[in-house]
């Protein structure tokens, strides 16, 4: 065991104060191996029987992380899971080799599972089976007690004085076999991660935010999946530029057509083609492959079958009638956009001027980001639309009925009723 090792084990040596602490060397130390070394990658069905059976038999909280390929495949898929637990070890798993892993779910199912940006892992553990009942961020964590930055490595070398390995995290995932010094930065994602949990969970409850964070992670662990993006084609990069609903009919072409052969090769859409090519083709509304073939981003090394098919989707896009455009804006709920608000309604704007204000000194006496402390659109929603009589039971009752959460309304319930009030204006609604 290395000294660096030695030191992580003890935990008497954490620090929750945001540093390593004043008896242990101030530089902080490199972490550059697992203290048991890097696990051999689980990819058939007796070996993840053994971590199963490992990980039940282990005590407390679990570290779990996923990585994926994104950049380079379709969608959003895990291509390996580390995982670590007191009397198990460290383990990492291939979910293309073994993608079930709702028995190693079950098996750690009553445990804590920490994880650091859990919104980001969760959707792909859901798909093969893991799915926690409680769990730990310790990336939101770090946002609840006012660390100024929250990335993994940032917050283990700012909590517990390590640095980790850097340089992996945006690698092609689906690449087999795995180079070992992937599989080695793999390991050390999870590798201090429980230790992290614990100097976070002191720091909060020093703070008096223990069980504000506490809400925060039922929330995310509760919630259900998302339902599909609507006209996910608009969120094309460059689409502010596209203004005719012809134009935007050649962007939705494209966006499917490019998706698909995506989708089907398993690779990145971004790799099919790229955004800024879907615009120029917006903008430019080729009549032929010739035409095509000039404009940005579809050069000289793009094959002539693959110019038909593009360009068939923009001849599909240019014979659509009329009625069956586009519209030139998304269809959305809630309010407008508050660069517009002045004009619609001016009290509605002054509202939201003072709420944002009320809010973002909240957030700074608080020590924490204004978004995390209510989020821009419940405080729009509440703005836009505020309660007929504006009191603490009624802005509250609105609070809760967007989605907050019992701390976030006890703490901004007070400010915006202050900010409501001040504002107060009965005149009518500008159309």
């Amino acid at each position: 065991m290395t000294d660096a090792q030695e030191t992580a084990a003890d935990s008497s040596l954490r620090t929750t104060g945001g540093g390593p602490p004043d008896d242990v060397e101030t530089a902080p130390i490199p972490l550059d191996e697992p203290r048991d070394g890097i696990p051999p990658v689980v990819a058939d069905a007796a070996s993840l029987a053994e971590v199963i059976a490992a990980f039940a038999a282990g005590s407390g909280p679990v570290a779990v992380d996923a990585e994926r390929a994104s950049g380079y495949r379709y969608g959003q898929r895990a291509y390996l899971v580390q995982l670590r637990r007191e009397g198990a070890g460290s383990t990492l798993i291939d979910p293309v080799a073994c993608p079930d892993l709702s028995g190693l779910g079950e098996a750690i199912s009553d445990a804590e599972w920490v994880l650091h940006a859990a919104t980001q892992d969760l959707p792909c553990l859901r798909e093969i089976g893991m799915i926690p009942t409680s769990i730990f961020d310790t990336e939101l964590a770090g946002r609840l007690a006012g660390f100024p930055r929250v990335g993994l490595g940032a917050m283990v070398e700012g909590v517990l004085g390590f640095v980790l390995e850097k340089g992996h995290s945006a690698v092609d995932w689906s690449t087999r076999p795995l180079p070992d010094p992937w599989l080695r930065y793999a390991a050390l994602d999870v590798e201090l991660l429980v230790d992290l949990r614990d100097a976070l969970e002191k720091e909060l409850d020093r703070q008096g935010k223990l069980e504000w964070a506490r809400e925060e992670f039922d929330a995310i662990s509760s919630a259900p999946p998302p339902p599909p993006r609507v006209d996910p084609w608009r969120r094309t990069s460059g689409m502010h530029k596209v203004r005719r609903r012809r134009q935007m009919a050649v962007v939705r072409e494209l966006w499917t057509a490019r998706d698909a052969v995506a989708q089907r090769r398993d690779v990145s859409p971004g790799k099919v083609l790229s955004d800024g090519a879907i615009v120029e083709a917006a903008l430019g509304l080729p009549p032929n492959v010739h035409a095509l073939a000039g404009l940005t981003g579809f050069g000289h090394r793009m094959g002539r079958r693959q110019l038909d098919q593009w360009q068939a989707a923009v001849d599909r896009a240019r014979a659509l009638p009329d009625a069956e455009l586009p519209q030139p804006g998304q269809t959305v709920s809630g309010p407008p956009p508050p660069r517009s608000w002045a004009d619609r309604d001016p009290a509605a704007a002054a509202r939201l001027s003072a709420a944002r204000a009320a809010v973002s000194a909240l957030a700074e006496e608080l020590n924490m980001p204004q978004e995390n402390l209510i989020t821009p659109d419940t405080v729009r929603r509440v703005c836009w639309e505020p309660p007929g009589q504006v009191d603490a039971e009624s802005v509250s009752a609105a609070l809760a009925s967007h989605g907050a959460r019992q701390w976030q309304i006890s703490q901004v319930t007070p400010a915006l009723v202050t900010a409501l009030t001040t504002t107060a204006d009965t005149s009518p609604r500008q159309s």
